[in-house]
Order: C-alpha cells, then sequence, then structure tokens
C-alpha cells in the first residue's frame, strides 16, 4: 500500500492494482473504462454486475455510483487483497458480496447471469503480468454465458489486446475497444448490435460522474471477424 498525496494505490506483485481516493467514484482511466460500458445500460438494466478480479474494488466503486440499487458480486483470489481493501479502500461500505475463490472455479459452479460482466483477471508480476492460460480460451465462452441477454462484456487486456478482441467480437454482435492514454490497456467490451463507439462515447459523456474520463478515453467499434464466427443473439 502507497500513499499518494491523500489517496492510496495498491500494488500487488509489481503491479498497479487499485487504486483508492476517499470521497470519489473514480479511482483512474483503466477503472473508468471497466466501468464506463455501464452507462451504455439503461438504468432498468443496471440490475447486477459481476467483477472477475475485484482487486481493490477501483471499478466497483465507479459501478456502484453508476448503479447504486445493482446487486454487485466482486470475486477475488487474494484473500490479502481483500483484507488491504477493507481495511484501507472502505470495500464494505459498496454493499457488494466479496468472493474470495478463484474466478475460473468460481465460474465452473455459478449460473447467475448479470447486465454487466467485468473480466478483470491477470497472472505474473511486473512487466510480467499477462492473461492467465485459460483466457480468452477456452473459458471466455463460460464468461459470456454469465451475460444476461442484452448485457455486456468486458475484458480488460495487455499484450493479449488483438487476441481478446477478436475473441469478443466473435461471440457478441456488437464489440467496442477502449484505449486509455498513459497505459497499454485496451478494454474490450462486447454486446448487442446497437453497441458501437458512437453509442458509448455519447452515453459517457451523458453521465456526471463518467464525463471527466472522456478525455483519457479513446472509443473504436471493432468489426466481427468474417470467418469463424462465433457471435450469438445478444
Amino acid at each position: 500500500m502507497r500513499k499518494v498525496g491523500g489517496a492510496l494505490a495498491l500494488h500487488v506483485d509489481g503491479t498497479f492494482a487499485s487504486f483508492y481516493r476517499p470521497g470519489s467514484a473514480r479511482s483512474g482511466p483503466v477503472w473508468d473504462a471497466l466501468a464506463a460500458p455501464l452507462a451504455w445500460l439503461p438504468p432498468a438494466r443496471r440490475r447486477s454486475v459481476l467483477l472477475l478480479g475485484l482487486g481493490g474494488g477501483s471499478a466497483a466503486r465507479l459501478a456502484r455510483a453508476l448503479a447504486p440499487r445493482a446487486r454487485i458480486v466482486g470475486v477475488e483470489i487474494d484473500p490479502e487483497v481483500v483484507k488491504a481493501a477493507r481495511e484501507d479502500f472502505d470495500l464494505d461500505s459498496l454493499g457488494l458480496e466479496c468472493v474470495v475463490e478463484d474466478a475460473r472455479s468460481w465460474l465452473r459452479r455459478t449460473r447467475a447471469r448479470f447486465d454487466l460482466v467485468v473480466e478483470d483477471v491477470f497472472v505474473g508480476r511486473g512487466r510480467a503480468v499477462r492473461k492467465p492460460d485459460w483466457l480468452p480460451e477456452p473459458e471466455l465462452d463460460r464468461i459470456a454465458a454469465r451475460v444476461a441477454p442484452g448485457g455486456l462484456l468486458v475484458a480488460n487486456a495487455l499484450d493479449e489486446a488483438p487476441r481478446v478482441e477478436r475473441a469478443v467480437a466473435e461471440r457478441f454482435r456488437g464489440a467496442v475497444r477502449i484505449g486509455v492514454s498513459g497505459y497499454d490497456n485496451r478494454v474490450a467490451v462486447g454486446g448487442p448490435a446497437a453497441l458501437d463507439a458512437p453509442g458509448l462515447r455519447a452515453a459517457v459523456r451523458a453521465s456526471p460522474v463518467l464525463r471527466p474520463a472522456l478525455a483519457d478515453l479513446r472509443f473504436r467499434t471493432l468489426a466481427r471477424p468474417r470467418r469463424g464466427t462465433r457471435s450469438r443473439p445478444r
């Protein structure tokens, strides 16, 4: 845990895992990108959120601001991270269901569906951080199955971004890339055919909470692969 001015930064295995500004729903542009697609859904469809890779709760905090009444489930493999989030990041104030378990194991026994599913799972240390061997293949199918009809899947990626983006575009009729200024992260968003970059950007602009994030986020509609498409009617 590191203090940065009046904020706290959580580093796990040499990677920047979470950021907390007391009194603010936003933590930084990467977490803005992960939670921002929730604004694209109409308020009546912001009923449930699943966060795979909860960390210190940075994305969860913004999700709670965008969906005050939603059921939010956060899955985190590291109990020490959850302990730090509860002690220093005020995690319990978010009213979420925290599951301390490997995301892959939890996915194999749940049947619940969510309006927004955020996949933010990484392994490794420092500059060697990467997606686990089971992502995007073969487990992205299992993750996509947790998305309710008309809902959204959000996947964070670094070097694997081209593979992750293609995998998301194969499974959903609408897909958008969110680039983050100053970071290597690229966030892929999959959803119904109506989902596109202009619409997602407009939803972010219309949100008083998210509007300041626009300067750091870049939106691009992803084309559906022409071959081997695996998209589903969502």
